[in-house]
């Protein structure tokens, strides 16, 4: 499968919390990503934006909606809905 990459968005209830976790983030999503940028919104310091390169998409969405991780977004305080967009290639 081709690289890809695609950006995930949700709220966070305690930012701090969130920050904190990154680590955990980056051991959880190593199996299905090259890697991942983080981003704040500008307005709202509890929106957050992950920029993932991957080349199974479906496995990261796996990891993602696994109910055993569900203990780690609740330690990170993630809000659902995480929202997903995929790059456009012109």
């Amino acid at each position: 499968m081709k690289m890809a990459t695609y950006v995930f968005r949700h709220k966070v209830g305690d930012i701090d919390a969130w920050l904190k976790g990154h680590s955990d983030r980056v051991r959880l999503f190593a199996p299905a990503s090259n890697g991942f940028r983080t981003f704040q919104d500008a307005d709202d310091p509890k929106s957050i934006l992950i920029v993932v390169d991957t080349d199974n998409i479906e496995k990261l969405g796996a990891i993602i909606n696994d109910p055993k991780n569900q203990p780690i977004k609740d330690r990170h305080t993630v809000l659902e809905p995480i929202t997903m967009s995929m790059e456009i290639n012109f």
